[in-house]
Order: C-alpha cells, then sequence, then structure tokens
C-alpha cells in the first residue's frame, strides 16, 4: 500500500500522527483499448495545444483561468490556502454513526499511526468504541476540502469515511415522486411481512462481483476460439397497473419455499 496523505488526527489537545491509505480495490476487469482494424492499444497523450508536442508530467501546471489569462498554482499555494488543514485532521465534533445519512458517503480510509502515535491511536479507537460514536472533521486531500469521518473497524484500526458537504447533494424536487398518499394497509401488512422474513444481518461475504468472473469465463473461452452464446436480458417492462397483493403473495411465497429449501 502506498500512503496518499501524511499528518495527524488532532483530538482535543492530543495530535495523533498518521498516514492514510486507501481501504479499496477495484474488482473490475482492466480492458485495453485497442484500434478495431489491428488492435493496436490507443494511447493517450499530454500534448500542447499550440506546438502539438507532448508534455513530461513534470513540465504539467495547475491553474486557474481569471479574465482570460491563467493564474498558476504550486504546492506551497495549496498550503497556504489552509495551512493548519493540510497537515491536521481537527475533529469538531463526535455524533452517533447512524445519524450521518449514507448519501453523503464516498471513500474509506485505512488509518495507519506513525512514531509516538500508537498509544494515543489506541486511545481514540478504544473511546470510539466504547461511547458507539465518531469523530468528525474536516482536512484538504489532494488539493481539495473534504470531510472526514473516523470510527473503529473491527476493532482493531481506525477507518476514515469521507463524506460529501450538503451543497454536493442534489435536489431531488424536479423529479417525479409520488404522491404522500398512504398504501392500503393489507399491502402495507404484506410488505412489512416480507422484510421481516428476509432480515438477516449484513453478511457481505454474500456479495461477490460475478460479472467480471463471467466476463472472465467468455475471455477464456474466445482465446480458445469457442463461439459466445448470447443470451439478451429481458427488456424493462413499461409501467402498468400491476395487483401488488398478488405479487406480494407470490413473493412471500418464493421465498418461504427459498427458505425451506
Amino acid at each position: 500500500m502506498k500512503a496518499i496523505w501524511n499528518g495527524a488526527i488532532g483530538f482535543g489537545l492530543v495530535n495523533i500522527p498518521i498516514k492514510i491509505y486507501s481501504a479499496t480495490e477495484t474488482s473490475k476487469l482492466d480492458l485495453d483499448m485497442l484500434d478495431r482494424s489491428d488492435l493496436s492499444n490507443i494511447r493517450f497523450k499530454r500534448v500542447n495545444e499550440n506546438t502539438g508536442k507532448e508534455v513530461k508530467w513534470e513540465n504539467i501546471v495547475k491553474g486557474y483561468l481569471m479574465d482570460d489569462k491563467y493564474i498558476v498554482l504550486d504546492e506551497e499555494d495549496y498550503e497556504a490556502a489552509s495551512p493548519e488543514k493540510s497537515k491536521i485532521l481537527s475533529i469538531d465534533q463526535f455524533v452517533k454513526e447512524s445519524e450521518v445519512d449514507s448519501v453523503y458517503f464516498e471513500n474509506p480510509y485505512y488509518l495507519e499511526p506513525q512514531k509516538n502515535g500508537d498509544n494515543a491511536y489506541r486511545l481514540l479507537l478504544k473511546a470510539l468504541a466504547k461511547t458507539e460514536m465518531v469523530g468528525v472533521g474536516t482536512f484538504v486531500l489532494r488539493e481539495s476540502e473534504a470531510i472526514g469521518m473516523i470510527r473503529p473497524y473491527n476493532d482493531e484500526i481506525l477507518v476514515l469515511n469521507r463524506l460529501r458537504f450538503a451543497q454536493e447533494i442534489r435536489d431531488y424536487g424536479d423529479l417525479k415522486i409520488p404522491a404522500k398518499k398512504a398504501p392500503k394497509p393489507a399491502e402495507l401488512k404484506m410488505a412489512v411481512n416480507f422484510i421481516e422474513q428476509l432480515s438477516q444481518e449484513f453478511d457481505p461475504e454474500m456479495y461477490k462481483d460475478t460479472y467480471s468472473e463471467s466476463l472472465m469465463k467468455i475471455i477464456k473461452k474466445k482465446a480458445k476460439g469457442k463461439t459466445i452464446k448470447t443470451k439478451k436480458a429481458e427488456p424493462a417492462k413499461e409501467g402498468k397497473v400491476i395487483d401488488l397483493m398478488a405479487q406480494l403473495k407470490a413473493s412471500l411465497q418464493s421465498s418461504k419455499s427459498k427458505n425451506a429449501s
């Protein structure tokens, strides 16, 4: 793993030196883009729009267009914008994790304590676990401010979940949302029964990326020159009036049959 941020957690007057690592990796197959005519790789180059020549990474800078003129920024400028947040993730408040709606969640990261930070790190981990709270604060990651939510994971490590800002959540007012009309009591009771019947503790191991596995099987078959038989998915049915009670009863019956087997 490669650290993507070096700094510290501000926990009251205590600073806990940490490094941040991405906690996830994609299971998506790495597919290359090719020219259909000869299967040559398609390459993307960073070119100067005036000269047409390729530009090396070390010669690329970032700038903001203002009044038809670019203002170039460097590392010192990013730090000067908020020096305390570029190196410190200061916990501003402690909240119940259940109070943070999942719509705000972005990416998870692992936090690793650095030299002389082990005791304070373990103290924060245990205190959060005991109070069943999470710490929330802001910091600067990759040239932009972010909200971070710190929580224990498996009682072994602190995890940082990056959160979206409230202004990043779109307003759904223009969407066609069903009217606030109460469902029929019998239908609601049937739906609740179905939910209760399938209720269980969440087990992430139940879910696998089977699409990538299936795609790899097709790749291996094609590599051997085999013909692939395609089964087309059923098109989505157009909206129409349906008998909810009949469908709910069928769903319950199907669920009972699966549990019985």
